[in-house]
């Protein structure tokens, strides 16, 4: 599985590949040269807004310049880029917040330890240990699908390119 490092200016995408289930370690107090050394160590794809970082001979061929946009457009870049593919027996398996691995627990472990509504409501639960955070099945993952979504929409209007002359 495509495993990435994102730097300081792409939080939010980090988060984003984590609830796709993909490893993605955010550094945002890291220097440059520690992101290639951790890149290259891990064999980690490094994401960066940086394009003389994308342009170290250690990494080039393993750097994606992500573009200004919003996190879904900069989300659909990189799969576009990479040619990834969701495997939607990955998603809510990495921690969005630390990307320690999700493990499913089940309800009675989480009675009392999330709210009523959200006990009487969702069917499964999965915990991170490294953060010892409970995660189910909000609207956060399916924001992130529906962001990735509009790639295979067809596009209307002005937006579908008029190439006749």
């Amino acid at each position: 599985m495509t495993r990435f490092i994102v730097d300081c200016m792409l939080g939010k995408l980090a988060k984003w590949l984590r609830m796709l289930g993909y490893d993605t370690s955010y550094c945002p107090d890291a220097d440059d040269d520690e992101l290639v050394r951790i890149a290259v160590r891990d064999n980690r794809i490094l994401l960066t807004r940086d394009r003389r970082l994308c342009d170290r001979r250690m990494v080039r061929k393993r750097c994606v310049f992500v573009d200004w946009g919003s996190t879904g457009e900069q989300l659909r870049q990189v799969v576009r880029e990479l040619g990834l593919k969701v495997d939607k027996d990955r998603l809510f398996t990495r921690c969005a917040v630390c990307n320690g691995e999700i493990t499913p627990l089940s309800k009675p472990e989480v009675e009392g330890r999330v709210p009523p509504y959200v006990y009487k409501t969702q069917p499964e639960f999965g915990y991170c240990a490294s953060c010892d955070r409970i995660y189910w099945r909000g609207t956060h993952v399916q924001h992130v699908l529906e962001a990735l979504e509009q790639e295979q929409r067809p596009r209307s209007g002005a937006d579908a390119g008029s190439n006749s002359q």
